[in-house]
């Protein structure tokens, strides 16, 4: 397991001794894996981190609702099998000349389909790449949970064995299994038949310090008091009743923009001219600004001098709560 994180470090991807193992094992065991977790946390790059890793290909399935199995497995490339009708016009002619009838004729011609449902004329799409690939490679089937539960059940036959049923062709069977990933957003619940082919794992946001490590790892420009304050203040943000949290990728987009400006550390006016960087929707945006404008009015007043007198309000430090609040 200590390998696994070694080598996924090496592809900056930051992961605890849970997630090692059941990478490990699912590499081990020839088990897909079913990651489930909010949006942006890091599912989809685990794919990606695993495939660099261990020097195998990346094939991906986005998944979307009215998704089949003419664009998951394979369909038949029609204009081509056209295209040699025509050209084998004149040979059909002769072959079918001697038949008596038009019921010995198309009788004469099935017993010739197999020249054109034939591998010459297969489109292979994701899924039928990955069983007939001469190396095993890495399939991401993106999140499964926008597909439809009919192509749930399509996916059975594949998770179970790592073969596929053609009609025209027969059963093909990967002769070395890939290694399957499945993310899902959990926008619905997945049913309880692919739940049980697959080793699951859930991935939440991580932790204030496993995100400062991502942070310095993937935004090396960011001071470490940015990065302290970036980071806290993300934490905090995500505590708010939001359509969407900020995300992994957010998190990072938004320090690499704060290197640009040239920014040391936060503050108040610097949150809400950057905004948009992290939230993305107006009633977000709402929430989030009102949350900083109350902390920094907090933090004004816990520094307001015995006259009376305002302090000059200084940088931004909701970060320090958000710690205390994390721990």
């Amino acid at each position: 397991m200590e390998e696994v994180r070694e080598k996924l470090a090496g592809q900056e991807y930051v992961c605890d001794r849970r997630l090692a193992t059941v990478v490990y094992l699912a590499v081990k065991l020839d088990k897909p894996v079913l990651i489930e977790g909010p949006a942006g946390v890091g599912k989809t790059e685990l794919a990606k981190a695993l495939a660099a890793a261990t020097g195998r290909s990346l094939i991906r399935l986005q998944c979307y609702e009215g998704l089949d199995e003419a664009k998951a497995l394979y369909e038949w490339e029609y204009g081509k099998q056209l295209l040699y009708t025509q050209v084998l016009r004149e040979k059909i002619g002769e072959f079918i000349g001697p038949t008596k009838g038009l019921r010995e004729a198309a009788a004469a011609l099935r017993d010739q389909e197999d020249v054109f449902f034939s591998e010459n004329f297969l489109v292979e799409r994701p899924i039928l790449q990955a069983i007939t690939s001469e190396t095993p490679p890495v399939l991401l089937l993106d999140e499964i949970d926008r597909a439809d539960e009919e192509f749930e059940a399509f996916l059975l036959e594949f998770l179970s064995d790592y073969q596929v049923s053609i009609p025209e062709i027969g059963t093909v069977k990967a002769e070395h299994p890939p290694v399957v990933i499945l993310t899902s957003n959990r926008t619905r619940e997945l049913s309880e038949a692919l739940k049980r082919r697959c080793l699951h794992l859930q991935i939440d946001y991580p932790s204030p310090e496993v995100e400062l490590e991502i942070v310095r790892l993937k935004a090396p420009g960011v001071g470490e008091v940015l990065a302290d304050e970036l980071v806290g203040t993300i934490q905090s943000i995500r505590s708010l009743d939001l359509r969407k949290s900020p995300s992994i990728g957010e998190t990072l987009d938004w320090a690499r923009s704060l290197v640009v400006l040239g920014a040391p550390s936060l503050n108040k006016d610097l949150i809400e001219e950057t905004l948009s960087v992290i939230v993305k929707y107006d009633r977000d945006a709402a929430k989030v600004l009102a949350h900083v404008r109350g902390a920094a009015e907090s933090k004004d007043l816990g520094q307001k001098e015995p006259t009376g007198e305002k302090q000059n309000e200084g940088m931004y430090e909701m970060h320090r709560s958000t710690h205390k609040h994390a721990h």
